[in-house]
C-alpha cells in the first residue's frame, strides 16, 4: 500500500493547495459563499471541486489495484498520469472557465486512467475468479 500511500499524499496536497487558493479569492473578494459572480474564484471553486470528485475514486481503484498485487511500475504510471492530469486540469479551469488545453488534457487524462484501472480490476477478477475456478 506504499505506492497507493505515495499518490494519495501528493494529490491531497494538491487538492489542499486548490482550497487555499479558493479561500484566497473568497477573503480577497469579499465572498464567503459561492462565488458572486467572480469568474475566477468560479472557476478556482470548480477546480476544486472537479479535483475533490475524481481523486478519491480513482485512488480506491489505484489501492485495490495495489492490493492485487499488480505490476507496481504499472501502478506508478497510472499514479503519475493522474497527478499530471489533475494538475493540468486544475491550470486550465483556473485560466478560462471555456475550453483550455489543460483542461481538455486533465479530464481525458483523468477519465483514462479510471478506465484503464477499472477495466484491469474487472480482467483481474475474470482471470482471477472466473478462469481459475473453472480450472479446478
Amino acid at each position: 500500500m506504499r505506492i497507493t500511500g505515495l499518490y494519495a499524499a501528493l494529490l491531497a496536497l494538491l487538492v489542499i493547495a486548490l482550497s487555499i487558493r479558493v479561500s484566497r479569492l473568497r477573503r480577497l473578494h469579499g465572498h464567503g459563499l459561492g462565488d458572486g459572480g467572480n469568474r475566477g474564484l468560479a472557476c478556482a471553486i470548480r477546480a476544486h471541486g472537479n479535483a475533490v470528485e475524481y481523486v478519491p475514486l480513482a485512488l480506491v481503484l489505484m489501492l485495490v489495484l495495489e492490493l492485487n498485487q499488480t505490476w507496481p511500475m504499472l501502478l506508478h504510471v497510472f499514479g503519475i498520469v493522474l497527478l499530471v492530469a489533475r494538475i493540468a486540469h486544475a491550470m486550465g479551469l483556473s485560466g478560462s472557465p471555456g475550453y483550455s488545453a489543460g483542461r481538455f488534457v486533465g479530464a481525458a487524462g483523468t477519465l483514462l486512467v479510471i478506465i484503464a484501472m477499472a477495466l484491469l480490476l474487472i480482467w483481474q477478477y475474470v482471470v482471477i475468479h472466473v478462469v481459475t475456478s473453472s480450472l479446478a
